[in-house]
């Protein structure tokens, strides 16, 4: 991909404590994965930049060779790749999201982490 999309993606990922790279936004998801993800993190009070893949083709392909991962959403915490859909949602249910965002400082609602949990036990 062009190193232009790289740089852009940098930016967003050094500039921001969390990313979420998404077909849509945060408010009007595009697919399901999106939607799941962008929802945890919704209903969890974390703020964070959604970037919408499908209005730039360079980020939506450069962002899939700049975290070696095929699939999006892709989620990033203090600069680094975290996951897509599947390992968020894991992550999320066996409580290693907030035990991630505890350890980097970023702020969310333990209440609500445990109410997704509690709903899906």
């Amino acid at each position: 991909m062009t190193d232009a999309s790289h740089d852009l993606i940098k930016q967003d990922i050094t500039d921001n404590d969390v990313v979420l790279f998404m077909k849509g936004t945060s408010s009007m998801p595009q697919c399901g994965f999106s939607s799941r993800v962008a929802g945890v993190l919704n209903y969890m009070g974390v703020a964070y930049k959604d970037v919408n893949v499908l209005a730039d083709e360079g980020v939506r392909e450069g962002i899939k060779s700049f975290s070696d991962w095929p699939t999006i959403p892709q989620l990033y915490v203090k600069g680094e790749f975290v996951g897509g859909c599947d390992i968020i949602t894991e992550m999320t249910l066996s409580g290693e999201l907030d035990t991630l965002f505890a350890e980097n400082g970023v702020s969310f609602d333990k209440d609500a982490a445990d109410k997704i949990r509690e709903a899906n036990g």
